[in-house]
Order: C-alpha cells, then structure tokens, then sequence
C-alpha cells in the first residue's frame, strides 16, 4: 500500500510552478529589452565608417517599424494557424488560446501613427505639434501610404474585436500593399516588379514568423493529444514552401538594389549591406532550426520533442523582423556600375 503524504505545513505545492513562470516572465522581458536595442543601437553600428548619412531619429524610425512589422506578423499567423487547424483530424477547435490580435493592432496602430507624424513633417522628427503638416499628408505618395497604414492598424483592431475576427485580412492585405508600395517609389526603375517582391516577400515571411508562433501557443494547449503534432507536421510542409518564397524574392531584391559584380563590395561597405548580410546569416540560423525540428519530427518516437528548436525557431524569427526593419530605414545601397 502507498501512502502519499500531504504537503509540509507552511509549504505552497504550487511554488515551482510559480517559480517557472516567473523565469519565463523575466526571459521574456529580456527578450524584449534586446530586440528593442537592436533597431535602436543597429542602425549606428551598420553606418560607422562608411561615410553615409542616415535621416535624423532612424533609430526610433526603425524601432517603430519594427513594432509595425511584429503587429503585421501575429494577426496574419493567427489566421493562418486557424485555417490550417481546421485540416487537422480531430483537432480541439474550442480549446485555443486567447487571441493577441487586438493588442498587437493597437501598437501597430501607434507606431503608424509615429511614422506618419514623421512623413508630415518632411521625414523629420517632430520636436512640438506646431511641426506637423498633416494636411501635407494627402498631397504626397507617402503621406497618403502612411495614412493608409494608420486606418488599416485601427479597421484590423475592429475587425479583431468583432465576431467575425477573419475579416482582419483585409486590412492586413492593405498593410501589406501599403509597405510593398512605400519601400519602391515611383522614380525607381522598375517599381512595379520591386513592389510585387516586397508584397510576396512580406506575405510570406508574416505567415511563416507569426504562424510558428501560434502553433507553438497551440501547442502549449494541445500537446498531450496526437493534433500538436498534426498541426506542427501541417505547418512544417507549408512553411518549406514559404521559406523557398522568400529565399527567391529576397535575393532577387538585393540583386536589383545591389548588382551582382558589386554585392560582395557592398556587403562590407554600406551599412544596407552590412544589415543584409546580417540578416542572411539569421535565416541561415533559423533554416538550420527548421531543419533540426522537422527531423525530430519525423523521426523522435515522440514527435512534440520538435518543440524545443521550434521554440529556438520563433525567437530567432523574431530577431529576424527586428533586422529588417532596421534595413528599411536605413540609406539604400550605391547602385555601381
């Protein structure tokens, strides 16, 4: 006969509990503290001795499009997972966990709004109110793109407050346009071709960096049933696809912007390809990852061991769109000949 002995008196049996989360809460705001660094501290370190001159305040441009890109990548992963989730055979559709759309929506919506102030005032840091033109705003391609983007963040946090939280899409489909047509002005040669690269790129990189994330908050739920492992094979297939998206467009884009003959130079000597190159050996990083978790998820006898590198994965993704937005603020690089 076993007896199980009742907790010491003065003892909480739910202290380790406690203490794990409180590790996790710190780890996250670590997290946090250094992905705001990056496009803060970044864009100085890329232009030291090069001779180039970035807009004025790019770190906080920077930080902010970071925060616009992360409140584009959650609710379109969101969404994403949720498709593929109603594939997955019996899938416990009503346990999932609570939506982050509404609050990433609304700090898509400041940083927006940041960037706008900075557009209306000639692409330089508003010091007092006094300073803004926001009547200039609909008079300039990229004031009418920064306004588009303002009202796209406030309809998607509507959309994410209604019952029908699908309906997100389409202000997330705007976004994205909006950022595909903001990054090629119409006196770049070619406009048309770079903005439906940026637009596929974009997509493809909010489905995979925002999709993972869910599933892996899916799975935290899921994970004593045969669908977490479902769901992560589903999403695994997929996201191959997407990566080899975004692998194309990617390269394809720095090629337009730095001509083959000059990459190797540029890598080094502009503070563009300086980020670039950064950037590249982070997705090397994340691929390797990838690579590790679709492994195990085919071969450990318990499939759901995949999420450990998957979990390794979703952080380096995410320093992943911290870089690119210190890349879009940054000059664009020297077309040599």
């Amino acid at each position: 006969m076993t007896l199980i002995r009742p907790p010491a008196e003065g003892t909480d049996a739910s202290e380790p509990a406690r203490r794990r989360a409180t590790a996790r809460a710190v780890a996250v705001l670590a997290l946090v503290a250094g992905a705001a660094l990056i496009p803060l501290l970044g864009p100085r370190t890329a232009l030291d001795g090069t001779g180039e001159a970035a807009a004025p305040g790019v770190g906080g441009i920077a930080l902010l499009r970071a925060v616009l890109f992360t409140a584009l990548c959650v609710p379109a992963g969101e969404l994403f997972v949720a498709r593929l989730a109603r594939r997955v055979p019996g899938a416990p559709l009503a346990d999932v966990p609570r939506s982050w759309a509404p609050r990433t929506a609304a700090a898509g919506f400041v940083a927006a709004l940041g960037l706008a102030s900075v557009v209306a005032t000639g692409n330089l840091l508003p010091h007092h109110l006094s300073d803004l033109d926001l009547g200039g705003l609909y008079r300039t391609r990229d004031g009418k793109l920064a306004l588009l983007e303002v009202n796209a963040f406030a309809a998607a946090w509507l959309c994410a407050r209604s019952r029908r939280p699908g309906t997100q899409v389409w202000p997330l489909a705007a976004l994205v346009v909006a950022e595909a047509l903001r990054a090629h002005p119409a006196t770049e040669h070619g406009p048309l071709v770079g903005s439906g690269l940026t637009l596929l790129h974009v997509t493809c990189a909010a489905l995979w960096a925002g999709g993972l994330l869910h599933v892996l908050r899916m799975l935290r739920r899921w994970r004593p049933s045969a669908a977490g492992a479902a769901l992560l094979g589903l999403y695994a297939r997929v996201a191959a696809v997407l990566f080899a998206a975004i692998t194309a467009t990617g390269t394809w884009s720095a090629l337009r912007r730095m001509p083959p003959g000059t990459v190797l130079d540029q890598l080094t000597a502009t503070a563009y390809g300086r980020t670039l190159l950064a950037k590249v050996l982070l997705v090397a990083v994340v691929a390797v990852l990838a690579l590790c978790a679709r492994l195990r998820l085919r071969r450990a006898a318990d499939p759901l061991s995949a999420y450990a590198p998957a979990r390794a994965e979703v952080v380096a993704l995410g320093a992943v769109v911290v870089v690119s937005a210190v890349l879009t603020a940054l000059p664009l690089p020297i077309r040599w000949s």
